[in-house]
C-alpha cells in the first residue's frame, strides 16, 4: 500500500546531490547490479500550494527560447517537479543511483492551460521497473492538480544501465550516418548556456556542468540536458499547441558541448512531429510527438 508523504516545501539540490552522490560509492552505496524484480518504493511525495517563482521561470524562458507569459511553458512542469522526482531517486529504497542513470524518454500529458499564479499541488511516485536491451527502465510520474482538479501528469523514463536477460536479443540494423536534410532552424548550445539552464531548472548533474565531471561518466565531453532539447524543440510552435496536449518525447545520442544542432518540425494529421538531428550524421537527439490529449 502506497504511503503519501507531504512535505513542508520542495527539497534542495544542496541536501539531494550528497545523497547522490553518496549512492555511488562502493559497499555503502546502491548496488552496481540491480535484479528486474527489485522492489520499488511505494511512497509517494506532495508538495501543495507551489508558487511559480517568475525570475527562475524567466532565467528558464532566456535559456530555452520559450514562450514567457500568463501559461504555464509546457515542458516547465517537469522543472517544477524535478526535486521530488530527484529525493525519490536519492532515498535509499529507490533501487539505483540517480547520478549516472539516463533520461531514456519523457512524457507530458497537460489537460488544461495553466496559469502561471495558479497554486499547485504536486504528487509523485515511482513505479514500473522493467529490463530493457541497455538495463532496466524505470518511470517517476508526477502529477498536478489546482486544488482537487488533475491539470497534468509528467512523466520521465530512467534507464540504468547494465546486462539483463534482454540484451542478446537480435537488433535491427543500426542506422547508416547520412547528410541531414536542410533544417528549419540551426540551434547553438554551449556550455555557459547549458549551466544557466542549469541554474534555472536545478538539475546540476556533473554530466552537464563540465567536461572533467562529465568524463567520470564516460562522456567525452559535458553534455547538454536532454530537457534543455526537448525545450527548445517546440519553442516555435507552442503558441499553436492545444490547450490539452501530450508532449511524448525520446532522446536519442546527447549533444556534446559546444555544439549546433538541426531542428525539425512538422505539422501533422493530428499534430506536429520535432526532431533536433546531428548536423554532420544526421543521427538524432531526440525525436518528440505533439497530439492533443483524448
Amino acid at each position: 500500500m502506497s504511503r503519501t508523504v507531504t512535505l513542508s516545501a520542495m527539497p534542495t539540490a544542496a541536501t539531494q546531490y550528497p545523497k547522490a552522490v553518496g549512492a555511488m560509492l562502493p559497499v555503502f552505496g546502491k548496488p552496481s547490479r540491480v535484479a528486474p524484480d527489485a522492489s520499488v518504493p511505494e511512497t509517494v511525495l506532495r508538495v501543495e500550494n507551489l508558487r511559480v517563482d517568475r525570475d527562475r521561470l524567466l532565467d528558464y524562458c532566456h535559456t530555452t527560447g520559450t514562450q514567457c507569459g500568463a501559461p504555464l511553458p509546457l515542458t516547465y512542469l517537469f522543472v517544477l517537479q524535478f526535486p521530488l522526482a530527484m529525493e525519490l531517486m536519492v532515498a535509499g529504497g529507490f533501487p539505483f543511483a540517480a547520478v549516472g542513470s539516463v533520461h531514456a524518454e519523457n512524457r507530458i500529458e497537460r489537460l488544461r492551460q495553466i496559469g502561471v499564479d495558479e497554486p499547485l499541488t504536486i504528487e509523485t511516485h515511482a513505479e514500473n521497473l522493467r529490463e530493457h536491451r541497455k538495463g532496466l527502465l524505470i518511470d517517476v510520474i508526477s502529477k498536478f492538480f489546482v486544488g482537487r482538479e488533475l491539470v497534468a501528469v509528467q512523466t520521465g523514463t530512467f534507464l540504468k544501465q547494465q546486462r539483463t536477460s534482454l540484451s542478446d536479443t537480435p537488433r535491427g540494423p543500426a542506422p547508416k550516418d547520412t547528410t541531414p536534410p536542410p533544417p528549419d532552424r540551426v540551434v547553438a548550445v554551449d556550455l555557459s548556456l547549458i549551466r544557466k539552464y542549469a541554474a534555472a531548472s536545478g538539475d546540476r548533474n556533473p554530466i552537464h556542468m563540465a567536461d572533467l565531471s562529465a568524463k567520470l561518466f564516460g562522456f567525452p565531453k559535458a553534455i547538454a540536458h536532454g530537457m534543455w532539447s526537448a525545450a527548445a524543440a517546440i519553442a516555435n510552435v507552442e503558441a499553436q499547441l492545444p490547450d490539452a496536449v501530450v508532449y511524448q518525447v525520446r532522446f536519442g545520442k546527447p549533444i556534446l558541448l559546444p555544439a549546433k544542432v538541426n531542428l525539425y518540425t512538422a505539422k501533422s494529421d493530428d499534430g506536429y512531429t520535432v526532431s533536433i538531428l546531428n548536423r554532420r550524421k544526421g543521427y538524432p537527439h531526440l525525436t518528440g510527438t505533439l497530439t492533443p490529449s483524448a
